[in-house]
C-alpha cells in the first residue's frame, strides 16, 4: 500500500511534518482566531441583527413587496444563468481536454477573464455596449429593445461574472481523466451521446454539481456587476445584494439584516452541499483504492 493509498484511507503519511507540539497549537489557534473573527462572528452578527426585534420584526421585514420582487429577480437571474453556464462549461472542458486546435490557451484564458477583471468594470462594458448611449444603443432603442436597467442586462451581467466556475472545476479533471475511456466506448460501437452519458458524465460528476454550486452561490450574491447595469430600481431591477444595501442606507437596519440572512444561508447551504460532495468524492476514492486489497 502506497503513501497516497495510506493518505486517503486516513493513515499517515510519511511525509507528515513532526514539528513541535506548540507549533502545531500555535497555528491552530491563530487559525481559529482568524477564521472566527473575520468569517463567524460577522456571520453571527447578521442573525443577531435580523433577529434583533424578535421573531415577528423579522418575519415583518419581508411584508415589503420590493423585498419579494428583488427575490424574485434574484432567483431569475441565478436560474437562467446557471443553465447556461452549466452547458457552455460542459462544451469548453469537452473542447479543451478532448480536442488540439488553434487558440486553445486563448480560450483558456478568456474563461479566467472573470476572475481578473473587477465585477464593476465587466458591468461597465455592458453599459457601453448596450446603454443608450453605447454602441449598440440606438439600434437597441429603435426595435423597442432595453437591456440596460433591466432584467436582461441582470441576466447578462451575472451570466458573465460566474460562467468560469463550471468550466474551471471540469478541466483539470477532465484533462487528468484522459480520452482513453471514451475512445473505447466509441471502438465498440456507442455514438457520442452514450459515450458521453455512460462513460463522461458518470467520471465527472462530482465536479460538475460542485461546479454548479459555486455557480449558483455567485450568482445569487453577485453584487458589483449587477449594480452597475441594474440601476438599482427600487421593486424593479434590484436584487436581492442591491437591496440589502438601500435597506441599510435608509437604516432600516432590521430589515436590511434580515435580507441578508438569507444571503448568509445560502452561503451556509452552499458550505454544507460542498462539504458533502467532498465527502461523497472521499468515500469513492477510498472504495476505489481499497478494493484491489480485498480478498
Amino acid at each position: 500500500m502506497n503513501s497516497a493509498t495510506n493518505a486517503a484511507l486516513g493513515g499517515k503519511s510519511k511525509h507528515e511534518t513532526r514539528d513541535p507540539r506548540w507549533v502545531q497549537v500555535l497555528l491552530i489557534t491563530l487559525t481559529a482566531g482568524f477564521i472566527g473573527t473575520l468569517l463567524l462572528f460577522p456571520l453571527a452578527v447578521v442573525f443577531v441583527e435580523a433577529f434583533s426585534d424578535g421573531w415577528r420584526g423579522y418575519v415583518a421585514s419581508f411584508d415589503d413587496p420590493a423585498a419579494w420582487q428583488a427575490i424574485k429577480l434574484t432567483l431569475i437571474a441565478a436560474g437562467i444563468s446557471l443553465p447556461l453556464n452549466l452547458v457552455f462549461g460542459l462544451m469548453a472542458a469537452w473542447a479543451i481536454t478532448k480536442f488540439d486546435f488553434p487558440g486553445k490557451s486563448l480560450l483558456i484564458s478568456l474563461i479566467d477573464l472573470p476572475f481578473a477583471i473587477s465585477p464593476v468594470i465587466s458591468g461597465l462594458i455592458y453599459v457601453l455596449m448596450f446603454g443608450l448611449q453605447g454602441w449598440m444603443g440606438p439600434w437597441l432603442k429603435e426595435h423597442d429593445i432595453q437591456i440596460i436597467f433591466a432584467v436582461p442586462g441582470i441576466v447578462l451581467a451575472t451570466v458573465f461574472v460566474t460562467f468560469p466556475f463550471v468550466a474551471r472545476e471540469l478541466i483539470p479533471l477532465m484533462q487528468e481523466q484522459g480520452s482513453e475511456e471514451e475512445q473505447a466506448a466509441l471502438s465498440l460501437g456507442a455514438n457520442g451521446w452514450q459515450t458521453f452519458r455512460r462513460v463522461t458524465l458518470p467520471n465527472i460528476k462530482w465536479a460538475l454539481l460542485y461546479g454548479v454550486i459555486l455557480c449558483n452561490a455567485r450568482a445569487m450574491g453577485e453584487f458589483g456587476a449587477v449594480a452597475v447595469v441594474s440601476g438599482s430600481i427600487r421593486g424593479r431591477t434590484n436584487t436581492l445584494p442591491l437591496h440589502v444595501e438601500i435597506l441599510y442606507n435608509e437604516y432600516n437596519a432590521v430589515a436590511a439584516f434580515a435580507m441578508a440572512s438569507l444571503l448568509a444561508l445560502l452561503g451556509l447551504l452552499t458550505l454544507a452541499a460542498k462539504s458533502y460532495l467532498e465527502w461523497q468524492v472521499r468515500q469513492q476514492l477510498r472504495l476505489t483504492l481499497t478494493s484491489p486489497f480485498e480478498t
